[in-house]
């Protein structure tokens, strides 16, 4: 499936951003090129992929799961990555980019964490300065991570303006991207932002989505009836929406965060609930009141506590090719403990919303329905988290 323009996904995406970030962004966009049809570029990247991330991740059919749910369910293992998540697939590329590019400094924003270790990381091997911006609120939801980055060499810039999540410290990277933009590469963490980064960080991802394909061809030898990923930016799943999105027989469901519930207001559905707007430099859909102006998200999950998407789900789901489902903090919960109990899996909790909207899916698929969900990441960074809220419910599993 194709888009309609480079750098746009229908109405969707493009570059909404300062003139001084244009000049940057078309040697981004050049150098990725480049790159990309660089063979030494590729194979060290596929190198650092197999070698260092321990690519490919198992496809893992759970059986105990599939009981539960009413369907048969596999699991794309992404939580068996090096650093416990997807993100590191994409920081691999773009920190190599970086190296290639000549820029001896890399700044990167996180929510849970999880893209901030995976760019640290990246940047001890490759040699390069890092800093990560994170709201205040995650530097308290997610301290382990925060230790991992420090312990990495990374400097964590704590940015307490607005809701002190996702959305200000993405403000506060672009702002220091600007200012700094000779010397300074700005690693997105997400299919966000101005062209070309959702297209970027989509490729880096799409491994998911090709191991994915390819495994449950040589498990089954038929292609899945649906594949399920949890959306906040939206990089998990569009990794793995991109290995499926020309078979026109696979269902795509995207999982948001329904927070305290859509009709509470306190919630990160955007795509749900949200309006198409301008946000961090892409048209898409973003959580906004009537002014215009833009609502805080919430979330259970650090990394679902954004009020915008990437601007290809927007365009996914105005074209029909994918639906968004929601899933509020106490069904995420049950997730978590569902995959805990029957697979001795513990997930992060962006992943737990994949896991809680299966129910409802197989429901609708049938019992014999083969579904792919992609667990982005391990839960331990979240124990702190699960822990305060199940003491909160009277309970402690």
């Amino acid at each position: 499936m194709s888009t309609s323009l480079p750098g746009r996904f229908g109405p969707f995406g493009g570059r909404f951003v300062a003139e001084t970030l244009i000049p940057a962004l078309d040697d981004l966009e050049s150098a990725y090129a480049a790159a990309r049809a660089d063979a030494a570029f590729e194979a060290r990247r596929l190198e650092l992929l197999a070698r260092w991330v321990g690519r490919p991740t198992p496809l893992f059919f759970a059986e105990n799961l599939s009981r539960e749910v009413g369907a048969r369910v596999w699991l794309k293992r992404e939580d068996l990555c090096h650093t416990g998540a997807h993100k590191v697939n994409n920081t691999v590329g773009q920190v190599l980019l970086a190296k290639r590019m000549g820029k001896p400094r890399v700044i990167a924003e996180t929510g849970a964490g999880q893209h901030g270790v995976a760019t640290a990381t990246a940047c001890a091997l490759l040699g390069l300065r890092c800093e990560v911006f994170m709201g205040a609120e995650d530097v308290r939801r997610q301290s382990p991570n925060v230790q991992r980055m420090e312990l990495l060499g990374a400097k964590v810039v704590p940015v307490t303006s607005g809701s002190a999540t996702l959305k200000d410290a993405m403000n506060e990277a672009m702002r220091d991207w600007v200012t700094n933009v000779a010397t300074t590469y700005y690693c997105v963490g997400s299919v966000a932002g101005p062209h070309p980064y959702p297209s970027i960080v989509r490729d880096f991802q799409r491994v998911i989505g090709d191991e994915a394909r390819a495994q449950i061809l040589a498990d089954e030898n038929v292609l899945p009836d649906a594949v399920v990923a949890a959306v906040g930016g939206g990089s998990n799943a569009m990794g793995i929406f991109a290995g499926f999105v020309d078979d026109p027989s696979v269902k795509l469901f995207g999982v948001e965060a329904a927070g305290h519930g859509i009709a509470s207001g306190k919630h990160a559905a955007t795509l749900t609930a949200g309006k198409p707007g301008v946000l961090h430099g892409m048209r898409t859909y973003v959580l906004q009141d009537d002014d215009g102006q833009i609502v805080e998200a919430h979330s259970i999950s650090a990394g679902l506590d954004y009020p915008g998407v990437g601007p290809e789900h927007a365009w996914l789901r105005d074209t029909g090719r994918a639906q968004y489902v929601s899933v509020d903090d106490e069904e995420a919960l049950a997730g978590f403990q569902l995959l805990a109990r029957t697979e001795g899996i513990l997930p992060a909790l962006e992943s737990s919303h994949a896991i809680a909207a299966l129910h409802p899916i197989a429901k609708q698929l049938g019992k014999d329905a083969r579904i792919v969900v992609s667990l982005s990441g391990r839960g331990d960074k979240d124990l702190n988290t699960v822990r305060d809220a199940l003491a909160a419910r009277g309970t402690s599993h």
